[in-house]
């Protein structure tokens, strides 16, 4: 017997719902998001392509805490970029129109709308249809039309262009207070509403899916993003590592009018190693007005040299 799922309503709605169901919910910390090289298809998946895209045993274990819910209309985008040679998902939060409900509007900007960083990219197409529910077993279901896959990619990529689509929709119900985040979350995505589809032609639809560990990327800039004007004086800025408890290397560059880069400020930090706060970091700095670009790496504890450096450019005053 078919599962009953529940259509997601408009935001009005959704509002009205979330306020009698997020309350004890979701304990996770925030994701962060980073920036990244050019893509390419010469970048690797660890484990089992198949596995990681359903996010079975045999991928890495470093996976991405759920995100919490949070009272702006900001939607939770993913988008795919490459560190240190192989490919990572990355975070954004985005305005966007309020007339779908919160998975289905974050699954459309992730198809249709272009990431702040521009190191990021999305290879999934607008579709002409979109549409999600979740059940009463935090299921969400996504079904789309077949245009959505209108690119070629290699296996690797496929992979990591479905699970951006896993993670972008569990973020989004999560975010809006949607789903349990106490429970396991999953996927199925309907092409057409069937569930014999093969994404990209390489990866199998149909099935639930969960979040793949070993696909976040390793160093994350969560604040300021791309391209934000802060207030002069004290700057925090927050990220997240994967290695709790290791070393991280910053660099603030003042970046001139004509594009040149000035070292301006470097330090060291350590990523936390408290449960709820694992692998999260702060900085408070003193800036005056101009732009400014923050790099943040991770520091091998044996050679000492600085790996999966992500960076974000910003302006303060």
């Amino acid at each position: 017997m078919p599962e009953k799922t529940t259509p997601l309503r408009a935001a009005p709605a959704l509002r009205r719902f979330r306020l009698r169901v997020i309350l004890g919910l979701f304990p996770a910390v925030l994701l962060l998001t980073g920036c990244i090289a050019e893509p390419g298809p010469e970048a690797t998946l660890p484990g089992n392509s198949t596995a990681a895209a359903t996010g079975s045993p045999g991928v890495p274990s470093t996976s991405a805490p759920l995100e919490t819910t949070q009272s702006s209309n900001k939607a939770p985008v993913y988008w795919i970029g490459r560190s240190n040679g192989s490919v990572f998902l990355y975070r954004e939060f985005r305005d966007v129109p309020d007339q779908d409900n919160p998975v289905t509007r974050a699954l459309r900007a992730m198809m249709s709308e272009k990431p702040l960083d521009p190191d990021y990219f999305t290879p999934w197409q607008n579709p002409e249809k979109l549409a999600s529910s979740i059940s009463g077993k935090n299921v969400i279901t996504v079904d789309l039309s077949e245009d959505a896959f209108n690119s070629n990619l290699d296996a690797d990529m496929a992979v990591r262009a479905v699970q951006q689509l896993v993670y972008t929709a569990t973020a989004a119900a999560a975010s809006s207070g949607l789903i349990d985040s106490g429970q396991q979350i999953q996927v199925r995505v309907l092409v057409d509403g069937h569930t014999d589809y093969v994404a990209f032609d390489h990866v199998q639809l149909g099935d639930p899916m969960s979040r793949a560990a070993g696909l976040v990327a390793p160093v994350w800039i969560i604040d300021p993003q791309e391209g934000t004007d802060m207030a002069g004086g004290s700057v925090k800025i927050t990220g997240r590592s994967t290695l709790a408890g290791g070393k991280l290397a910053w660099q603030i560059l003042r970046v001139e009018g004509n594009g040149d880069k000035t070292p301006y400020l470097t330090g060291e930090t350590t990523a936390g190693t408290e449960a709820a706060h694992s692998g999260l970091f702060t900085l408070a700095l003193s800036l005056s007005t101009g732009k400014y670009e923050l790099r943040v790496a991770q520091v091998d504890a044996g050679t000492g040299q600085q790996l999966n450096v992500d960076t974000r450019t910003f302006r303060v005053g």
